[in-house]
């Protein structure tokens, strides 16, 4: 033998030998990283956090990439056939490595043509190595090289520990589909919005094109090359034998049909619920740890959240914000201070806020950084451009509620600050069970909750609270009291807010009118300490404190959408606070239950007292109530009750109603309180917030599948008599209004000595409008048998009046 020849198989033996050394090396774990079995067994894949609704339809996800999980019996055979003609034909046959494919690498490379050898099996073991690693395909010829060798490994360990129909599946939950989708299952619903299971030829061969590149050909970005591809992968189908010429021809004719609808926190249903959700989580990761001491990643840990809320109840929340607030921001926009922009130059808090805006604007932090000087930016803000702005379009599709217009980034700041906000919930007040949360007009534009973070004076809506402890201390709903003037310290309350004076009218009566002379009556006779001990030792607000001052009868107390939801569940819910709940369970990756909520639920009221106030707020919701047009205007039926409210100036306007199955409530307004109604005829809680509600209601009673029933009653005390009358009527002056147009502010109340209700005298802000003082005698001390001072026995209902007939 030559010399030559000999150097040349020595050589080749050598390159065989190191060849074989390193395979050793590499599955012996003793170079480079090569996962372990368990790890193979189980990849760490990096998977969304999926928001699950009561249904088990996907409301949205937290990830770093978009990625889910799928069972092979899920998937269509379509996908599979399509794959396996186009990236590797051979796969039952081989075990890991196609030996032909990768033999004919050298003479590809010898004629200057590039021919992929990597079997799916192999790309899998890439994928998986990524996953581990974090590391991508190497571009460096010899790392690359060295990841190969670490590939072969990897795929035969596959192939010898799974079966096909595995190996595939996890290939199909790992592949990258463009836009930060990755995996079949989220390709299908990103692009098709439809199951995996359900993908047609041309739709599956579309999506394991876009597998050769996935920018190249995303049918969004560059259709035509998408088509041309997509039919390449067809023409495969058809070579291969697993689809016929005429099936594959006709799936070819067809255009790429997509319905593209990629989850993100902008969009899906509920997006601020989920946002307060996310902040939860985040919390609850903190605070959990997984079987090795780490704490979960809400973002790659593929944890299950399974919640409360109800899609077809959110859809029909979110029409009724939207129906409403389309024609109440209509009427807005034509308020001659908002119209003309008066209210940014009259009112001195709007001058410092509009600076603080444009501050806190992208544009202006941007030409900050590009050190322009104050002179450029005030010139670019009052310079008119192009801007797409939030406006009402669409009542079932928020994606079209924005135009495309010309006007100047201040005046645009001006315009969205002026659009009015809102918050609203509906929940089941026995379980708890949250079912809807629409926290503002558009997440996209609008990142503030009014549901959970937004706290507002809550107006004649804290007014229940007030004639429950008044139940508490011996009155009854036909407790005849005074509408009269009403002195307390140096002030006195002249009228009602909407006018009336005088006479006297039943407790009931006072409650469905929401007569501010009455409540201020009720806050003197028990004292607003006693009241205020109520409110925080029974009630237990939690988004605030309620301070002890009499102006809390008229409700100037800022509390949550979410927090009186959960103190009016003591009504319907015979006595009994239910706090919202809106987790069920927390899954992880593999199913397992890691977390499952509890209903947590206090006593605060008798049974009795709770069903009073009941048929007491049925009062709000009759004839001559403040909540009226929920009979004549939207013709609700059945067993409803509830209360308006409207805090000063017109500034909030709330509405919270309920049956014995459902509770729901809702807020209306803006950010900033000197962008209000100047109407009360518009700016009143029964036209800002009520509506909504009825709205609302008006598709569920309609919805049979809901199972909430408008001939539903609520159930009658044993020790109660079923029987009752009544008394709405009164003696005011026949021109007397049953509006609910405000209850005033704390600071109506100027300087007010506390120690007549428990507590040291205390100031609080004086109002700008004048008041007229009034002389008050001291007060006297209270005897122990005064109201508030001992404990009273429950209310009896007096019977019905026999009729004269």
């Amino acid at each position: 033998m030559r010399k030559s020849v000999k150097i040349l198989w020595i050589v080749f033996g050598s390159g065989i030998g190191l060849l074989l050394l390193l395979l050793l090396l590499i599955n012996l774990r003793l170079i480079g990283h090569m996962p372990s079995l368990e790890e193979l067994e189980n990849p760490r894949t990096a998977l969304a956090s999926e928001v699950i609704a009561e249904d088990g339809t996907i409301m949205g996800k937290y990830l770093s990439v978009d990625r889910s999980n799928i069972e092979y019996k899920d998937i269509s055979p379509n996908v599979i056939n399509a794959l396996l003609a186009t990236e590797d034909r051979n796969f039952y046959t081989h075990s890991g490595i196609d030996p032909k494919a990768t033999a004919a690498i050298p003479f590809y490379l010898l004629i200057g043509k590039k021919r992929g050898s990597s079997t799916i099996t192999q790309q899998l073991a890439l994928n998986l190595q990524a996953d581990v690693e974090g590391k991508e395909r190497a571009g460096n010829i010899f790392v690359r090289g060295f990841q190969k060798l670490s590939e072969w490994v990897i795929a035969v360990k596959l192939e010898r520990n799974f079966t096909k129909k595995e190996i595939l599946t996890l290939y199909l939950n790992t592949v990258t589909f463009g836009d930060n989708v990755y995996g079949i299952e989220n390709g299908a619903r990103t692009y098709f919005s439809k199951d995996p299971s359900r993908l047609s030829i041309e739709e599956a061969a579309m999506l394991v094109g876009l597998l050769k590149g996935s920018t190249r050909y995303n049918p969004r970005r560059n259709p035509q090359l998408a088509l041309t591809r997509r039919n390449t992968v067809i023409e495969n189908m058809i070579e291969t034998g697993y689809i016929t010429k005429a099936e594959g021809e006709a799936a070819k004719s067809r255009p790429i049909a997509l319905r593209y609808n990629k989850l993100d926190h902008n969009k899906g249903l509920a997006p601020y619920f989920r946002e307060v959700l996310r902040a939860e989580m985040k919390e609850w990761c903190k605070n959990h740890k997984k079987a090795d001491g780490s704490e979960y990643n809400l973002y790659r840990d593929g944890l299950k959240i399974y919640t409360t809320i109800n899609p077809r109840m959110q859809l029909y929340a979110e029409e009724a914000v939207a129906k409403h607030l389309t024609d109440l921001q209509k009427s807005f926009f034509q308020q001659s201070n908002i119209k003309t922009g008066s209210v940014w130059k009259n009112q001195k808090d709007a001058k410092k806020d509009l600076d603080r805006f444009v501050k806190e604007s992208d544009r202006y932090k941007s030409m900050k950084e590009d050190e322009a000087t104050d002179e450029d930016i005030e010139k670019a803000f009052n310079t008119k451009t192009k801007m797409k702005v939030f406006a009402w379009r669409s009542t079932t599709d928020p994606e079209k509620n924005e135009i495309d217009t010309v006007m100047t980034p201040i005046d645009s700041i001006k315009y969205h600050r002026a659009i009015l906000q809102t918050g609203f919930m509906a929940m089941d007040p026995e379980s708890g069970e949250v079912k809807a949360w629409v926290g503002g007009p558009d997440f996209r534009y609008f990142k503030n909750d009014h549901v959970f973070k937004s706290r507002r004076q809550v107006g004649s809506t804290f007014k229940p609270f007030l004639y429950c402890f008044a139940l508490m201390n011996g009155l009854n709903p036909n407790t005849m009291l005074p509408n009269e003037p009403v002195t307390i310290g140096n002030w006195t309350i002249s009228r009602n807010s909407e006018g009336s004076v005088g006479g006297s009218i039943s407790m009931a009566g006072a409650l469905a009118k929401s007569l501010n002379l009455v409540s201020v009556y009720l806050i003197k006779q028990f004292g607003a300490q006693a009241f205020a001990n109520f409110a925080n030792t029974k009630i237990q607000f939690e988004s605030n404190k309620i301070d002890p001052y009499p102006s809390i009868a008229l409700g100037v107390s800022e509390l949550s959408l979410f927090d009186m939801m959960r103190a009016y569940t003591m009504f319907p819910a015979r006595g009994v606070i239910t706090k919202p709940v809106y987790i069920t369970r927390i899954e992880d990756r593999n199913g397992n239950t890691l977390e499952s909520s509890v209903p947590e639920k206090r006593e605060v009221i008798s049974e009795v007292n709770a069903y009073t106030m009941v048929k007491m707020m049925e009062g709000v919701t009759a004839s001559g109530g403040t909540g009226a047009r929920l009979r004549f205007r939207y013709n609700l039926p059945g067993e409803i009750a509830g209360k308006t409210g409207t805090t000063n100036d017109n500034t909030d306007g709330w509405f919270i109603g309920y049956t014995p199955q459902l509770e729901a409530g809702a807020w209306v307004g803006c950010d900033n309180n000197y962008l209000r109604f100047a109407s009360t005829a518009l700016g009143q809680g029964a036209n800002t917030g009520l509506p909504i509600y009825a709205l609302f209601m008006q598709k569920v009673f309609a919805d049979k599948t809901l199972g909430i029933d408008p001939a539903s009653t609520f159930p009658v005390p044993k020790d109660m008599n079923a029987d009752m009358y009544f008394n709405y009527e009164n003696n005011l002056p026949p021109d007397a209004q049953a509006e609910d147009v405000g209850n005033g502010s704390a600071s109506d109340y100027e300087t007010i000595d506390l120690r007549d209700y428990g507590e040291p005298a205390q100031q609080e802000p004086a109002k700008e409008k004048e008041k007229e003082p009034v002389k008050e005698p001291a007060q006297k001390e209270k005897k122990k048998d005064e109201p508030g001072t001992q404990p009273a026995p429950k209310a009896v209902m007096p019977p019905k009046p026999k009729s004269n007939n």
